[in-house]
């Protein structure tokens, strides 16, 4: 039988002091892991997209007021959007270019909604350098192939957005989208 102490304490190191112990230290840690995540909450919170751009994640088009042969430029996520509704001569003519003629081969069927093949909506923004393109006001020059002109290095694109002549690398990009009617798209 083990003898215990007569005042009735338990000797230092037994097990009383290891349950103090234990505790303490759970606490301590439970503090430490508060405190990191307090102070990464807001870290990693401030990655999100802002209230405004996530506002902007998709956009209504109104295509109505958007005659043949005539272009809009809209924004999406800072970005801007050419829509541009082209005239049948122009996708007939636009269809009719041999892929090996082109500096970044896609058929136009590729880059538009099938069903509106009269409608092309690309990123308004040169592959070559990110300058904005000429070509959606009528009073812009729209090049030697009638879609859109970058003064800037002289890049020029058709009217399906593929790259034809200059620096430019790539045809101007597609953005997600889809026609919500006939006369109606979102963007994004």
């Amino acid at each position: 039988m083990a003898h215990s102490p007569a005042n009735g304490h338990a000797h230092p190191g037994h097990s009383a002091d290891v349950t103090k112990r234990d505790l303490l230290q759970l606490i301590a840690g439970a503090g430490a892991a508060i405190g990191a995540g307090a102070i990464a909450w807001p870290l990693i919170d401030s990655m999100n997209p802002a209230k405004d751009v996530l506002a902007l994640s998709s956009i209504d088009v109104d295509l109505k007021p958007v005659v043949a042969g005539q272009g809009i430029t809209v924004v999406w996520q800072g970005k801007p959007i050419f829509v541009r509704h082209r005239t049948p001569e122009e996708t007939k003519d636009v269809r009719a270019t041999k892929l090996g003629d082109l500096l970044d081969p896609e058929t136009d069927q590729a880059r538009v909604k099938a069903g509106h093949d009269d409608w092309v909506v690309l990123v308004g923004i040169c592959t070559h350098l990110g300058c904005v393109p000429l070509g959606n006001k009528p009073s812009d020059p729209r090049g030697d192939y009638g879609g859109w002109f970058c003064p800037c290095h002289g890049s020029a694109y058709d009217v399906s957005g593929r790259v034809r002549r200059g620096p430019a690398p790539t045809n101007l990009p597609v953005p997600p989208y889809a026609f919500e009617s006939d006369t109606k798209i979102k963007i994004g």
